[in-house]
């Protein structure tokens, strides 16, 4: 999902046509909405993961802040 995205992101940056990807986005966010409802619906209760959450800003002294994934 996250490379629809940036490829949508793009195509928009050069003035291009990004319907196709835009649309495959949306179904894929359709698909996951429904997706969480059932899994909900089933008794889920747990906090889903969230991709931002992931990441984890990491400083070393001397070197400057970069991002990483934690897990």
């Amino acid at each position: 999902m996250t490379d629809l995205e940036a490829s949508v992101r793009s195509q928009i940056d050069r003035d291009l046509d990004c319907s196709r990807c835009a649309l495959q986005l949306i179904s894929l966010r359709r698909e996951l909405k429904l997706l969480v409802g059932e899994w909900k619906a089933a008794g889920g209760g747990d906090r889903l993961p969230n991709v931002g959450a992931g990441l984890r800003p990491l400083k070393k002294e001397g070197k400057p802040l970069r991002m990483v994934l934690s897990g």
